[in-house]
């Protein structure tokens, strides 16, 4: 009885210290970066979406906000940036009727982001993100645009914050 007493502590033992050494967290954001700036996200698509720019950095900052692992503060007193600039828009027919008429269409949107750290004046990393969004069409009606919009920013704000702050 002793003996097997001593071995299933060994092994809980085991277990939980094998355990310990892993981390949810990754090695991001790098070591010394606990703030971050994210200035006006630029608008180099060329499509004609009124204040995206501005939409999509307030989305990304309250996702930072959110999130909780950076403080976002201005980037005067920042330790790294977030510069992220709209490379396209595109808008597509994505289900189209018997009478040919398109009832759903699909916009994908690429950005592309630089993590800089600002106190050893280094680029982090330099990547592209695209993602999409659905929304209803009716006649040749684009009136709910922003709900696709809204959907594709929702996503590539959320891909964002993942690699800033995790390592998978």
């Amino acid at each position: 009885m002793y003996r097997i007493n001593y071995i299933l502590l060994l092994l809980l033992v085991t277990t939980f210290n094998s355990c310990g050494i892993y981390s949810f967290k990754g090695n991001n954001p790098p070591e010394g970066i606990k703030t971050v700036a994210v200035p006006l996200f630029t608008d180099n698509s060329g499509f004609a979406v009124s204040g995206i720019g501005e939409k999509f950095t307030e989305v990304l900052k309250n996702k930072v906000i959110s999130d909780n692992t950076l403080n976002l503060v201005d980037k005067t007193k920042a330790d790294a940036v977030i510069t992220c600039s709209i490379i396209s828009i595109k808008d597509d027919a994505l289900v189209i009727s018997g009478t040919e008429n398109v009832t759903k269409r699909k916009i994908t949107i690429s950005v592309n982001v630089i993590f800089e750290n600002l106190k050893k004046q280094k680029k982090i990393w330099d990547r592209n993100y695209e993602n999409w969004g659905e929304y209803n069409s009716s006649s040749n009606s684009f009136s709910e645009r922003e709900a696709g919009i809204v959907i594709a920013r929702d996503k590539i704000a959320e891909d964002i914050l993942n690699d800033i702050i995790s390592n998978w």
